[in-house]
């Protein structure tokens, strides 16, 4: 079979044969249609993911049809098309995730080839209403997207009396527009911001109430003064129920600034470096939550693909390359300026 292999760290990514897998006991062999790339991926070829196992096929995020079924699985199985959580053995702990947690396209090998084995408690049925493009650009950012709004920071439900307000950092990265079409979806108020004045409007055009560009100096004061947030106290303003960040830095301490008392705020990136500047006093007199996360449970995307199928969402995709494109589609993730996710099409 084709499949992107990864050699080693700081080495160029190779399209290649490699042997066909089988279904072992309790698994099943997916025919691929389609794969979704990742940061991760560029990490782990940069050499800045931790517990770098290679040479690996790379991909973590995948759809398909399933091929074969191991000894112990339902023969129902066979021909179904699936969509692949990721995240695998998270263990007994919902808070945390064990020892024995993993994600697929490193140590084991993942889904950007034609086809992968994956134990069976991994597949899901794909949404009807979604191509396998559009189903293999949820599982990672899904239901990272997913945990971090709706477990961590707990977002109220869409029949709770006021909706809750939301914003939502760096948008136009797959993660942050999951949490925006989940956050519209559960019927709060989302607000974002973003480096790109276009990438702001295509956020509004998903539903977005408004943004701000957060290149500009003032940033932080433009959105209040749009949200109403500039009442009260230096250490008590604020307007926002729920901040999704995946940034951190310095501009973590005006998310600070922008909660509302008794917010929440909760994140699962550091694109910009560590978290600086924050002033305490503004954290516990506020009474503020601040959470860290990354992926999440089976059950959790349980909840989210059911929450997928019962909205609707259409994942955003922004590009879509061939396999043998990946190096293209690797180099157009690098520079950041996707909006949604990068899909390689792998077979009709």
């Amino acid at each position: 079979m084709k499949a992107i292999y990864l050699p080693g760290i700081h080495q160029p990514i190779q399209y290649v044969d490699r042997p066909m897998p089988t279904a072992g006991p309790g698994e099943v062999l997916i025919k691929l249609n389609a794969a979704a790339l990742n940061h991760r991926d560029l990490f782990i070829q940069q050499g800045l993911y931790p517990g770098i196992k290679l040479p690996v096929i790379l991909g973590s995020d995948g759809a398909g049809v399933v091929a074969e079924v191991g000894e112990g699985v339902d023969s129902v199985w066979r021909g179904q098309a699936v969509i692949i959580n990721c995240g695998q053995n998270w263990g007994e702990n919902p808070k945390f995730y064990g020892p024995d947690f993993r994600i697929l396209g490193m140590p084991d090998d993942g889904t950007f080839a034609e086809y992968v084995t994956v134990s069976a408690n991994y597949i899901y049925h794909k949404p009807a209403h979604l191509s396998f493009e559009q189903a293999a650009a949820i599982p990672l950012a899904g239901v990272t997207a997913w945990r971090t709004l709706m477990t961590r920071a707990g977002l109220a439900s869409a029949h709770s009396v006021t909706p809750e307000k939301v914003l939502i950092t760096g948008i136009g990265g797959g993660a942050a527009l999951f949490a925006l079409q989940f956050a519209v979806g559960a019927g709060a108020e989302v607000w974002v911001t973003s480096g790109s004045d276009e990438k702001l409007e295509q956020a509004k055009k998903m539903g977005a109430a408004g943004g701000v560009n957060y290149r500009e100096p003032d940033w932080a004061k433009q959105l209040s003064a749009q949200t109403g947030g500039g009442q009260g106290s230096s250490l008590t303003r604020g307007y926002f129920d729920v901040i999704i960040d995946s940034a951190g830095g310095p501009n973590f301490a005006r998310l600070v600034d922008l909660a509302a008392p008794g917010g929440r705020i909760a994140f699962y990136g550091g694109t910009t470096g560590n978290i600086t500047d924050v002033v305490p006093a503004k954290a516990f007199f506020k009474q503020l939550n601040i959470f860290g996360s990354t992926m999440g449970t089976e059950h959790e995307f349980a909840d989210m693909i059911a929450f997928v199928s019962e909205k609707k969402i259409v994942p955003v995709i922004d590009e879509i390359f061939s396999l043998a494109d990946t190096e293209q589609a690797m180099s157009k993730m690098n520079e950041g300026k996707q909006f949604g996710k990068i899909i390689l099409k792998i077979s009709a």
